[in-house]
């Protein structure tokens, strides 16, 4: 009966891998969310342009862990956006300055984790092709031990152990792929919060 399992799992695996990848531009990307590999500032940013502060908010350390803070998934939203607004204080000039800072720093570091999270999904679903394609070869392996003459039962469960680790691996992947691919929107999502959060206290 396990063996019918593995068998199972296989075809189920294999026809999940040939459900994804829809864009030929993105094969190993594994999400139901069409991959877009990096956010635009002109789809989060309202607000005066950056291009004249590029990564100068790096050489400002305490804007520097200010932005790492805000950029911390850990952090409720609510308090980030507190977080902003008790930064962006001073004259007209000063808020714009600091905004204009806040924004790039937020915008690169947010854009980087993405990026991370983003190459991250793609390499596991690359390991995912290389487990479906070593559980098809051991199953291969153990009907043909089943088939021989001599069947040596010892090795025959020796392989069909590990072919349900394999499984069992594979299927840990799968539900952490599915939990982790949601993590880009919600980065999109807090991005383009904190953004408008800037703009409005810099008003």
């Amino acid at each position: 009966m396990r063996l019918k399992s593995i068998v199972l799992a296989i075809a189920l695996v294999t026809s999940a891998g040939a459900a994804r990848a829809a864009d030929p531009r993105y094969p190993d990307w594994p999400c139901p969310q069409a991959k877009v590999p990096e956010i635009s500032i002109a789809a989060v940013w309202s607000g005066p342009a950056i291009d004249d502060v590029g990564a100068s908010w790096k050489n400002d350390a305490k804007l520097a862990e200010l932005v790492a803070k805000l950029a911390a998934r850990r952090i409720p939203l609510e308090q980030a956006q507190k977080d902003v607004a008790d930064f962006l204080t001073g004259t007209a000039e000063e808020k714009t300055r600091k905004g204009k800072l806040l924004f790039a720093g937020l915008f690169d570091t947010l854009n980087a984790q993405r990026t991370s999270v983003m190459n991250g999904l793609e390499r596991v679903m690359r390991k995912q092709r290389e487990a479906v394609d070593k559980v098809r070869a051991d199953t291969i392996a153990v009907q043909e031990m089943h088939s021989s003459a001599n069947p040596d039962q010892a090795k025959i469960e020796e392989m069909t152990n590990q072919l349900n680790w394999e499984t069992r691996i594979f299927e840990d992947r799968r539900r952490v792929m599915k939990f982790v691919c949601e993590v880009p929107t919600a980065i999109d999502q807090r991005l383009f919060a904190l953004a408008r959060e800037i703009q409005q206290d810099m008003e």
